[in-house]
């Protein structure tokens, strides 16, 4: 049993965060919740991190929830899924996030990946909603999530059927950005890091909470709100300042 469920690794503006419980395939305890969620909170804060990597150590990303830890606790499913709410942490995390699926995303860890800016699978990576089979529903945004993802009939085929689907199906159905060979996923994983944290980390959080926020409004509305949003933006920025072409920010 490994003594540190989450492992951080920083190399220049790049955090990786790797789920470490690989003999319980990295489920999500309590421990690893709150590992998780004040690495996230930390590297807010840090302007020296442009970009992180979300990974699994062994043959999963993280098969959910911990079942055996909920069991023995006495208390109902309710009180672990508000507790420690990785998700929420997604969520408020200011900067680009790249879930790497290395493999089982099953449930919450589904909820997980859903979450995530940009999403990188294994060929091994297996994806399931498996709510249905355990009598409970999502509290961390998959019926929500899913559905706006890869459409409400698949959504619902896969959360109606609990099926597990392959890496392949997730990237043809939208769900994920690219499927690389098991050996190759964290190099593909650092290298669009390091090409993201090229830029200007104040750049990346404004553009990804442009993208987030207008996701959250009817089209007209966040079309006009973008604008403003530019409007108000660039009224400070001097094309004759600055040097074209544009160059990456130094690591």
């Amino acid at each position: 049993m490994s003594d540190t469920p989450l492992t951080i690794a920083v190399e220049g503006p790049v955090a990786t965060l790797t789920m470490n419980r690989p003999e319980a395939l990295n489920a999500l305890s309590g421990a690893l919740r709150r590992a998780l969620i004040a690495a996230l909170d930390r590297f807010a804060g840090d302007e020296a991190i442009r970009a992180v990597i979300l990974t699994g150590a062994g043959r999963a990303f993280t098969a959910g929830l911990d079942l055996k830890e909920m069991s023995q606790s006495g208390s109902d499913v309710s009180a672990h899924v508000d507790a420690e709410n990785v998700v929420a942490a997604i969520e408020r995390f200011p900067k680009p996030l790249i879930a790497a699926v290395n493999g089982l995303a099953y449930t919450g860890g589904l909820e997980i990946t859903l979450a995530c800016d940009i999403v990188l699978a294994s060929e091994d990576a297996v994806f399931a909603d498996t709510h249905v089979k355990l009598g409970v529903t999502p509290g961390w945004g998959l019926s929500q999530r899913l559905a706006r993802r890869i459409g409400v009939h698949r959504a619902k085929e896969l959360s109606f059927s609990a099926r597990p689907f392959a890496a392949a199906e997730a990237r043809d159905w939208g769900l994920v950005n690219h499927v690389y060979p098991a050996a190759q996923l964290m190099a593909h994983a650092q290298e669009l890091a390091g090409a993201i944290a090229r830029w200007d980390g104040a750049g990346l959080r404004a553009m990804k909470a442009m993208i987030d926020d207008g996701l959250a409004m009817p089209l007209g509305e966040a079309l006009r709100w973008e604008a403003a949003t530019a409007s108000r933006n660039n009224a400070a920025v001097r094309l004759d300042a600055a040097k074209l072409p544009l160059k990456p920010a130094r690591a």
